[in-house]
């Protein structure tokens, strides 16, 4: 009998021995399978990173420096991030045609996939904002109302207070904001695009870009109306009072000649 009860096994043997499989079973996944993701990351970034740096010698570098270190021609790009590549190039700002007092938006000539490979490679040469992902600029979830308060506050001055844009000094505008993607009107508010100031989230936060973003979308959506009727272009009191000036002073003008006219007619008869 003393035999067999010293082959008994301890109560808690099988849980130990179930907690030792867990274990090495966890550490052999630890070692392994994150190790092979992150260098699978490491490895297609290194690669957009390559190809980005082609796409920027052949499209970039005779303005911005072969290194982005900039030139007499080209502001430096290091330090100015993913999002403000994303933005220049998306809107087919960037590579510009000519030297100007503001380059405008034009035709896009990248793919989707080469404006990634070069925001990559700008951003591998010092940290800058980031691309937005779309819940940042997504109109889901935002305070419009809040956001026509702070685009006033911040932004009519320059864009009016809809958008439609305006005329700056020296040759240079605040161009409309009608019918630019969500994710650009973000990333000009983050990175300041030529005459355009940046806000950080210091001076915005994301919460407050994403209800500008929506404000944005809604005064120039589809199903938008205007309660006065004819808009006049939307730019406020300066078209209205150019309106009434030439039309109401050239009435007033028109009446007083016919007057003059029959005055003058009585007179001889």
């Amino acid at each position: 009998m003393k035999k067999l009860s010293a082959r008994r096994r301890h109560p808690l043997a099988a849980l130990v021995v179930l907690l030792f499989a867990l274990a090495v079973t966890g550490g052999l996944y630890a070692a392994f399978a994150p190790a092979d993701k992150a260098q699978a990351d490491d490895t297609a970034q290194s690669l957009a990173i390559k190809e980005g740096k082609k796409l920027f010698a052949v499209g970039c570098a005779s303005c911005h420096g072969t290194g982005g270190q900039g030139t007499s021609d080209g502001p430096s790009l290091v330090g100015v991030g993913a999002a403000a590549v994303d933005f220049q190039v998306g809107t087919g700002r960037m590579p510009a045609q000519q030297p100007g007092a503001q380059v405008p938006r034009k035709r896009n000539i990248y793919t989707n996939a080469q404006i990634d490979q070069l925001a990559a490679y700008v951003a591998s040469l010092g940290a800058g904002p980031t691309v937005p992902d779309k819940q940042q600029y997504s109109a889901a979830g935002a305070d419009v109302a809040k956001g026509g308060e702070l685009f006033r506050t911040n932004c009519a001055q320059c864009h009016n207070f809809t958008g439609k844009g305006g005329a700056l000094t020296n040759g240079k505008f605040a161009p409309t904001l009608e019918g630019v993607d969500p994710k650009h009107i973000y990333e000009a508010m983050e990175t300041g695009p030529q005459n355009m100031p940046s806000f950080g989230d210091g001076s915005l936060s994301k919460e407050n870009k994403k209800d500008i973003v929506a404000y944005l979308g809604a005064v120039n959506g589809d199903e938008s109306a205007s309660p006065g009727g004819l808009e006049l272009g939307g730019l406020g009191p300066v078209t209205e009072g150019l309106f009434g000036y030439i039309f109401g002073l050239g009435a007033l003008i028109a009446v007083a000649i016919w007057v003059a006219a029959r005055t003058t007619k009585a007179k001889k008869s």
